[in-house]
């Protein structure tokens, strides 16, 4: 069995992970990710790599990096939420991993997973959305992973949905992650217990009664527990999410959207307002087919099962 290890890097974590031939994770270890130390983030990739290595004979490393991913499979030019910039890691990480290197941009990643694996199995045309830090995406076409002219194609986050909108870590206004994503739902929760308190009574009760310590799985509790404040904050994402898939369903044209990352973990709370939205602002809705709006199936560990797979096959 060719055994390969897959390496998740978020905005808050790293996740390794051992996966064989078929898409199951057989062992996994954790990290916190020193977002703004390169060379940190750097050796905590490589450690945990070492401890899994010296559990299983892998074959190859697959690195799913939260950033811009060069063509070259080895380069991260950019990454809104960590501090690389033109930062050569597959360079830096072979030397200390000793295995062939592979280089992803996460969302890409858990894309592939879910096509290979998960809810967009050998679908023509499969879009990944993932809702985390910020929004990734990733697109399969034909079976094949569409990566751009330059490697930073699909970043759907970045595109405007309201111009001279809320600042992001891109640079610019009015990015999608800015009103659909773990960020976004933080703050919207924050801004509501500053203004309302009374209405995010549970949210406070949650947060121990500080509006600066809400964070999007506290969130998500209280919207599990049926309190209207968190069940609204959720309802508004989810028609932001909708609106967005709109817009790529008329550029892209999918078969199926997969809705990923920790914060689609609220389920119908996220999807069910986000099908409504979508097929309420699909352009030419009425007289097209309908691309299916569906949640992932590999939850948390899409991105490193895509990430080991693409490294196994060094595609």
């Amino acid at each position: 069995m060719s055994l390969a290890i897959g390496v998740d890097i978020g905005g808050t974590k790293v996740l390794a992970g051992v996966v064989d031939e078929h898409g199951a994770v057989i062992d996994t270890t954790r990290r916190l990710t020193p977002g703004t130390d390169v060379e940190e983030t750097e050796a905590v990739i490589a450690d945990a790599v070492a401890e899994l290595s010296a559990r299983h004979a892998v074959v190859a490393v697959g690195i799913g990096a939260a950033g811009w991913i060069a063509n070259d499979r080895a380069t991260v030019l950019f990454s809104p939420h960590l501090a690389w910039r033109n930062e050569p890691l597959r360079d830096a990480l072979s030397e200390r991993i000793g295995v062939p290197v592979v280089v992803e941009n996460d969302a890409n990643a858990a894309a592939w997973a879910e096509y290979r694996f998960g809810a967009a199995r050998d679908q023509p045309v499969a879009v990944m959305v993932t809702l985390g830090t910020g929004i990734g995406g990733g697109l399969v076409v034909g079976g094949v992973l569409y990566r751009g002219a330059y490697g930073v194609g699909c970043e759907y986050g970045h595109m405007t949905v309201v111009p001279d909108g809320r600042r992001c870590a891109c640079g610019n206004r009015g990015c999608w992650e800015m009103y659909a994503s773990g960020t976004a739902l933080a703050r919207d929760a924050r801004e509501l217990a500053d203004i309302s308190p009374v209405a995010a009574h549970r949210l406070l009760q949650l947060a121990n009664g500080l509006p600066g310590a809400l964070t999007g799985p506290l969130v998500t509790e209280a919207a599990r527990e049926g309190d209207p404040a968190a069940v609204e904050i959720y309802t508004t994402m989810g028609r932001w999410l909708g609106r967005g898939l709109a817009n790529l369903a008329a550029v892209i044209d999918p078969t199926v959207f997969v809705i990923g990352g920790g914060v689609s973990e609220a389920g119908a709370l996220l999807i069910d307002p986000a099908r409504a939205t979508f097929a309420e602002s699909l352009t030419g809705r009425g007289f097209r087919p309908t691309a299916e709006v569906r949640p992932a199936e590999l939850g948390p560990e899409a991105g490193l099962v895509g990430a080991a797979d693409l490294a196994r096959r060094r595609g």
